[in-house]
């Protein structure tokens, strides 16, 4: 195929496995919840448009408000956490010790174990009656009686950021230290050379370039706590009084638990409109460091 046309004709036919794949798996969906969200579909077989009555619904009452808000805390101390662990734990394993193979490798259970049964082991050690957690702080002395964790608000909030945090970090921090082992080994040469002590070859050659490898792993990282659904379901279903409950969990509880999938429909599409907001601001920044690179 030397022709243009040819070329190009060529061209789509290979890509369109892959965009019948994407319109049907991706694209149908969005505008079929997008058209939902206009309704007042619910379990009757029949749904009439209402318009923006659905957004109002939801927005104009305040507990939508708060849940939001929930979810941008949740979703920060836990990325936060993930990131700040990952990145000290990718130095850490970077470095030249005696059995850094094994130390590798025991990073990587929280996230090879499924998900489901890490999530039901950390419900286990939460267990005001027989949970290690509050055994140890009982013989230790630093609480005179049982704590059950997932029963009161604030505990069960930060429960489950720890859960999130334990499962996240592994991955984390895998992928950091492929990007800081990729930095060519002449640079931290030839600052050894000039003198540079190790928190100054960390700060001046390591972290400025892992920021493209951070800030990739930031996104990916808020994209899938802010989505996160199987920790707070398992662990407390978005309880207690709804203290853990999340934009994600607010959705299913409204479209799958009440059977309003209007309402729910609408509520999935400000998560999305959120998540395309990350993803923006994301890339513009990549394009402003990747910009500044280049000068």
């Amino acid at each position: 195929m030397t022709g243009t046309r040819n070329a190009t004709l060529f061209a789509f036919a290979l890509l369109a496995p892959a965009l019948i794949y994407i319109l049907a798996i991706v694209a149908y969906p969005l505008v079929d919840t997008v058209i939902l969200s206009f309704t007042n579909a619910a379990l009757r077989p029949t749904y009439d448009w209402v318009g923006w009555a659905n957004y109002q619904k939801i927005f104009g009452a305040g507990n939508f408000t708060e849940v939001i808000l929930r979810t941008f805390i949740w979703t920060f101390f836990s990325v936060s956490l993930k990131m700040i662990l990952g990145t000290c734990g990718a130095i850490l394993l970077n470095a030249a010790v005696p059995g850094q193979a094994l130390f590798r490798i025991l990073t990587m259970p929280p996230w090879v174990v499924p998900m489901a049964i890490g999530i039901f082991m950390w419900g286990w050690m939460y267990n005001g009656q027989f949970g290690m957690i509050s055994g140890m702080l009982q013989n230790f002395g630093l609480v005179d009686r049982p704590v059950a964790w997932l029963a009161y608000g604030n505990t069960a909030f930060w429960a489950t950021i720890v859960t999130d945090v334990w499962i996240g970090v592994p991955l984390v921090t895998i992928y950091l230290l492929a990007a800081m082992q990729s930095i060519p080994k002449d640079l931290y040469e030839a600052a050894w050379t000039d003198g540079a002590g190790r928190f100054y070859r960390l700060r001046r050659i390591t972290l400025p370039l892992m920021v493209p490898a951070l800030m990739t792993m930031s996104l990916l990282s808020l994209i899938a706590t802010f989505n996160s659904f199987d920790i707070i379901w398992i662990l407390t279903q978005g309880g207690p009084s709804g203290s853990t409950t999340t934009m994600i969990i607010d959705t299913y509880k409204t479209a799958i638990g009440s059977r309003k999938y209007g309402e729910g429909a609408a509520r999935a599409v400000v998560i999305c409109i959120f998540v395309s907001i990350f993803c923006i601001v994301y890339f513009r920044a990549l394009r402003k460091l990747s910009g500044s690179a280049a000068k």
